[in-house]
């Protein structure tokens, strides 16, 4: 493995007053995410989730986190970034991409409240999907709760990592390694860096303060991945199918808090 990612890194602890802004941000980021099951049919477009989205991001007077963000060549164009089938992350929204069943659409959202950031994506079957994406959804969903369970004050980071790899693996996936989970406070992306693999009791120990954006990334084939022409979507280089969740969680002295969940 790659040891880079558990170096000493400069991690920035928070305030209760700043969790509970990321709280507030993060509530109506699952929020979002939690409408959008209602919402992701097939016939609607990637354009339709992006625009539901930010018109509920400003609707609350917040901001959207991703729209602007910078990339290799140009921002991002959206609020949502929106990722059907092997596309693992940053897929732009565009009106003429039509979902239909069958499909996986990964939606990832992030917000700002008061110069504070929350961030959280989910993968929704569209109409009805194949029972390997349907293993693939759960086994990711699931590999995301594990990495929560090790996000515990006198824990490494890499118990957290470990924990998605195992559960990934143990479920016949492949973890992506060239995208990673990071902090998050005043900046959408922080210290530390969070691979979804690595090796338990590694790492950086993990602090009452911290908070961490845990996104793994899992794949029906291998791990490998690429960039598409845009610059900006990472999709599978054997053209499986990849799933993303993600939520926000602040560790603190008695556990851990999902900011993200509904």
């Amino acid at each position: 493995m790659d040891y880079k990612f558990f170096k000493k890194q400069n991690v920035e602890l928070k305030t209760p007053k700043e969790i509970e802004k990321m709280r507030i941000a993060g509530r109506v980021v699952g929020e979002i995410l939690q409408k959008l099951s209602g919402i992701i049919k097939p016939g609607i477009t990637t354009k339709d989730i992006d625009v539901f989205s930010e018109k509920y991001i400003r609707s609350l007077k917040m901001t959207p986190a991703f729209l602007g963000v910078r990339g290799i060549s140009y921002p991002f164009p959206a609020s949502a970034c929106v990722s059907i089938n092997d596309e693992v992350v940053h897929g732009i929204p565009n009106a003429s991409r039509v979902l239909k069943s069958g499909d996986i659409v990964s939606v990832d959202i992030g917000v700002i409240y008061e110069g504070y950031y929350g961030d959280a994506a989910m993968t929704y079957a569209v109409g009805s999907v194949s029972a390997s994406a349907e293993k693939l959804l759960e086994v990711t969903e699931l590999s995301l709760q594990k990495g929560i369970e090790q996000s515990l004050s006198g824990k490494r980071l890499g118990d957290i990592s470990y924990a998605v790899q195992k559960t990934a693996e143990d479920g016949g996936f492949s973890v992506v390694r060239d995208f990673v989970g990071h902090g998050i406070g005043r900046s959408l992306h922080e210290d530390p860096q969070i691979p979804n693999f690595g090796k338990a009791g590694t790492g950086i120990k993990l602090l009452p303060g911290m908070v961490l954006a845990i996104e793994p990334m899992i794949n029906t084939g291998s791990c490998e991945v690429c960039m598409t022409n845009d610059n900006w979507t990472v999709v599978t280089k054997d053209g499986g199918l990849s799933a993303h969740f993600e939520h926000t969680v602040a560790i603190t002295e008695n556990g851990y808090e999902i900011l993200t969940k509904v």
